[in-house]
């Protein structure tokens, strides 16, 4: 039976915090193949494994300590970096997150070697941490297949053949990692969730891909359609996530309302059924449009705890030109309804874009300011532009897009917008988080 590694690797970045962050994809690919090799899994970014060194000190004890808020989210142990030089103009600290380096080599000297190795990320602009993980595997096993595959993997092609791997794996088709493999897969075996000692966090996708062609979204590159998930499928990935003992359910689905009627309400009556509860979360932005009365009660009862809604800018003119997903009044219905069925306030978020690179139409202030008058939380999403989605081409007049360093959520703002711009900004959303009103909020008609 072969020996496989699936590697989740290190970050290097400005910043990085566990919004719930798991690398689901490798796991289900994985899991296709169960029962079919030995897998062993090295999950840098995971804060509970006994090798993070504020565990050292207690014999390798799994207690949270302060790094988990009661959703399970938390901070990665961090060590600063040198700062790549593409960036000398961003007053910001460099980090490298996860697990320290020595520790995986010593994994690998003390269980390899593998077959094989499947590695993975999601930002591409995190391609520092592949480059660092296989350098120490051809150090250390040199013998060893890399597998490289995810959304990087995807999105930068090219760039990716840099990495050094003996397969890249772009796209849907995984044909050519079951004929590498020599293996075929089982495409109804469950994700490899089971090789974690400990999962209190777990991921859910009930489709595929998005509708909606939003201008600044890589989603239509990665899956060209839209695809509801076998509900049967579904609900046994749910299963057995409650088998691992998790308590946090995430959604990584990037339309998980859209024809709510036939996959979301269906799933949840389902798990309504299930003896025991989890609290569900929203990082991927909902769209606001489709949250009814009778879903927002839904989604309460069974358990929905932090919502982060998509709005980006209340400018009618931005919303039209860049996709026209959901408009202003639909943000404050959705609110309405959220509330009214039982939502926590304080837990309902609003995501918006800064420094897009039409940022004089979205006008981000009076944006800002008009989410937080519906008495919700803001989140600033900061602009990544990424080669091939229509607002990111339109970066190439400032920024070699086909680097992805260049493509970092902390460094863009500040390259196009000034440090004291983006800092302006920050501070406003700051100010109107703490002082926003925190009672039911106006209902906006229409």
């Amino acid at each position: 039976m072969k020996k496989i590694l699936l590697l989740n690797p290190p970050i290097h970045d400005f910043s990085a915090y566990d919004f719930w962050l798991k690398p689901y994809g490798m796991l289900r690919v994985a899991g296709f193949l169960r029962g079919q090799a030995e897998f062993q899994l090295f999950d840098y970014m995971d804060r509970f494994s006994p090798l993070v060194p504020e565990f050292a000190a207690v014999a390798g004890s799994f207690k949270k300590k302060r790094r988990s808020d009661r959703w399970g989210r938390g901070e990665f142990h961090s060590e600063p970096h040198e700062k790549p030089a593409i960036f000398d103009a961003v007053p910001r600290r460099y980090n490298r997150f996860g697990i320290p380096r020595a520790s995986f080599q010593k994994f690998l000297r003390e269980n390899g070697p593998f077959d094989a190795v499947m590695i993975q990320t999601v930002m591409t602009y995190w391609y520092a941490g592949v480059r660092e993980a296989i350098e120490d595997v051809r150090a250390i096993s040199p013998q060893t297949p890399i597998i490289l595959g995810g959304v990087y993997a995807t999105l930068c092609k090219e760039h990716a053949r840099k990495m050094n791997a003996d397969l890249i794996v772009d796209g849907l088709n995984l044909e050519p990692l079951w004929k590498f493999l020599n293996l075929t897969p089982d495409l109804n075996a469950l994700p490899l969730w089971d090789l974690y000692p400990r999962l209190d966090t777990g991921v859910q996708k009930l489709a595929d891909g998005c509708p909606f062609k939003c201008t600044y979204c890589s989603v239509p590159q990665v899956y060209p359609s839209f695809q509801a998930r076998p509900m049967e499928r579904s609900l046994a990935e749910f299963d057995h996530l409650l088998a691992c003992g998790v308590e946090n359910v995430v959604f990584y689905d990037d339309a998980l309302l859209y024809q709510p009627d036939r996959i979301l309400i269906p799933y949840l009556k389902e798990i309504l059924k299930r003896p025991r509860r989890v609290n569900f979360h929203t990082p991927n932005a909902l769209n606001a449009r489709f949250i009814s009365k009778e879903l927002a009660g839904l989604m309460v009862e069974a358990g929905f705890k932090i919502i982060y809604l998509g709005f980006e800018s209340n400018a009618y003119e931005w919303q039209k030109k860049t996709g026209g997903k959901v408009y202003s009044h639909e943000l404050g219905i959705a609110i309405d309804n959220l509330v009214r069925a039982g939502a926590d306030i304080n837990n309902i978020h609003a995501y918006l874009i800064m420094a897009h690179p039409q940022s004089e139409l979205q006008n981000i202030d009076d944006s800002m300011r008009f989410a937080s008058s519906l008495g919700i939380r803001l989140m600033l999403s900061e602009f990544s532009p990424i080669p091939g989605t229509p607002d990111g081409e339109l970066c190439r007049q400032w920024i070699d897009l086909d680097e992805p360093l260049y493509h970092n959520k902390t460094a863009f703002p500040i390259l196009s917008l000034g440090a004291d711009e983006v800092n302006r900004i920050k501070n406003l959303c700051h100010e109107l988080n703490a002082g926003r009103t925190l009672e039911t909020p106006m209902t906006v008609s229409g």
